[in-house]
């Protein structure tokens, strides 16, 4: 028997720097919490991102029984990044699958 596949997702980012970032998420939940072409200011990126990485990880327990490590790490990578910037938007380029 093979598990359910669970539909991840990749969000690209520019951080108020103009640097890049492609950002994992488990599920494609992340396309209800953010909108390409739109920009969020860190704080609330930040905040956006959390529920949406928990919301994904929730979906992955559902399914296999465990959360997703990964969800968990990419957040983590962007609340450090976020850390870097007082003030400032994120903009959400776009989504890959």
């Amino acid at each position: 028997m093979g598990r359910k596949p669970v539909p991840e997702i990749h969000f690209r980012i520019r951080w108020p720097d103009a640097s890049v970032q492609r950002c994992y998420s488990p599920s494609t939940v992340a396309e209800e919490f953010f909108a390409a072409g739109d920009s969020y200011p860190v704080p609330d990126f930040v905040d956006r991102s959390r529920e949406a990485l928990a919301e994904a990880s929730e979906r992955v327990r559902r399914i296999r029984g465990f959360g997703c490590v990964r969800a968990a790490a990419q957040f983590a990578d962007i609340q450090a990044r976020a850390r870097s910037f007082d003030d400032g938007q994120v903009t959400v380029e776009g989504f890959e699958r």
